[in-house]
């Protein structure tokens, strides 16, 4: 067998329909955005049989460094079967030596392998043996684990929820917290909607996503990265845009009429002698009273600000093979009673599997849920849908220039944290010019 650089459509199709390792990071689409966006250099290669048969694959992704070296990154590759040991290790053996070609000081992979799995209901499923037998038989062909993570410390979350589709959506509805489905249900009641966008809603996706990174503190790319994220995941596979919005108009109309029930409630109560379960009946009125009226007041002021239509939550998600992934969401700071976000993540939920897609995948939460952790609450709410809280194998690196590693694993982050802070100042400028 040998290793070759595939045709990108042949390469495409082999990940896409990989029985056992389709992933959208290791899509044709991927690789070149990465070459657009992060002047990464893709390789599609793939290890091909005396009958050219493709028996592996893996997207390597090049990034060029100083004194002429460089580094290579598979994202939650390789696209193969990890029980096959002659085939791992002979794959192996071959990307190792093109790295060597390219003077690499290491190979970084991140397979898209279950460590641990809990359901739903808290039942902990230990993947099989099978799986710690991958694990050994990684070490023993020279990848060194990075460690079991427990935030996002690693190029890809190391944890993550997940959806079967396979079941029915009254069964996946039926997962849902309590809470959930309360404010699903609010939401619907306050006549918001949800709408597939086209390319020319973008912008307004863009805005809420800056909005959502300025109030959580985290940054994540300018516009032409999703315009060009959109346009290559298009071409063959899909990007779909989710746009959760309120017509103001109908949203008070309903709020209205539930103020009038509550008036002609309040009215058929006696003026006198009532009992004491009577006055706390009147007293519970008066305080829905009191709150409907604030609401519809608030809402009529957000209408004179925004306009009668608002775009409250935007969703970007991403279809590949069998496989869907919730990639980015972005919410508006206003009118978050509405739950319009719950509604989003119903409505592309119920998409996916009408789309007959088989995965759900959430993409990322933490595996520390200690109460400091600032992004408890996001685990939280992703938790709330119900689905399997997977956690991944994690990252390994084969090391071939060991000084170098060092120098290049210690001293990087810190030059990363620096421009971390810098983008941060620059969004909340960004942010401010907006508002």
């Amino acid at each position: 067998m040998e290793l070759v650089e595939l045709e990108k459509e042949r390469y495409d199709d082999f990940v896409r329909n990989n029985p056992y390792k389709s992933h959208f990071l290791q899509s044709l689409a991927w690789g070149e955005l990465a070459q657009e966006k992060r002047h990464l250099t893709p390789y599609f290669l793939g290890l091909v049989d005396e009958n050219n048969e493709i028996q592996a694959a893996t997207l390597l992704l090049k990034k060029t460094l100083p004194l002429k070296l460089c580094y290579f990154y598979a994202p939650r590759g390789y696209v193969l079967d990890f029980h096959n040991e002659s085939i791992l290790e002979e794959f192996t053996k071959k990307i190792i030596a093109f790295a060597k070609k390219h003077k690499a000081i290491y190979v970084k992979i991140d397979p898209d392998i279950i460590w641990q799995r809990e359901k739903y209901d808290g039942t902990i499923i230990e993947e099989e043996k099978k799986e710690q037998k991958i694990f050994q038989h990684l070490k023993k062909l020279g990848y060194r684990h990075l460690g079991f993570t427990k935030n996002f410390e690693t190029m890809q979350p190391r944890y993550t929820f997940r959806i079967d589709l396979n079941q029915s959506m009254k069964e996946i509805e039926s997962h849902f917290s309590k809470t959930t489905k309360q404010r699903i249900n609010k939401s619907l009641k306050l006549k918001t909607k949800v709408e597939i966008g086209t390319e020319k809603d973008l912008k307004e996706f863009y805005h809420l996503m800056m909005l959502t990174e300025d109030r959580k503190d985290f940054v994540s790319y300018p516009l032409d990265y999703y315009e060009t994220l959109y346009r290559l995941f298009n071409r063959k596979d899909k990007a779909i845009l989710f746009l959760g919005k309120v017509n103001m108009d109908e949203m008070l109309k309903v709020e209205e009429e539930e103020k009038e029930a509550l008036e002609a409630k309040k009215r058929e109560f006696p003026q006198e002698n009532l009992s004491k379960s009577a006055k706390n009946k009147l007293k519970d009125l008066d305080r829905q009273l009191e709150k409907i009226t604030k609401d519809i007041t608030y809402h009529q002021e957000i209408k004179k600000e925004y306009g009668n239509d608002i775009t409250l939550s935007a969703h970007m998600i991403v279809e590949y093979g069998n496989k869907a992934w919730v990639l980015y969401a972005g919410n508006h700071n206003i009118l978050t009673d509405t739950y319009t976000n719950y509604h989003t993540y119903l409505e592309h939920l119920t998409y996916c599997k009408n789309e007959g897609l088989k995965i759900y995948d959430q993409f990322g939460t933490i595996g520390d849920l200690s109460k400091e952790n600032p992004r408890l609450g996001l685990h939280e709410f992703k938790k709330k849908f119900g689905g399997d809280y997977i956690e991944f194998m994690g990252e390994f690196d084969y090391v071939l220039k060991p000084i170098y590693y060092f120098a290049f694993t210690k001293l990087v982050p810190i030059y990363r944290n620096l421009i971390k802070k810098r983008k941060k100042k620059e969004l909340k400028n960004e942010v401010q010019r907006v508002k």
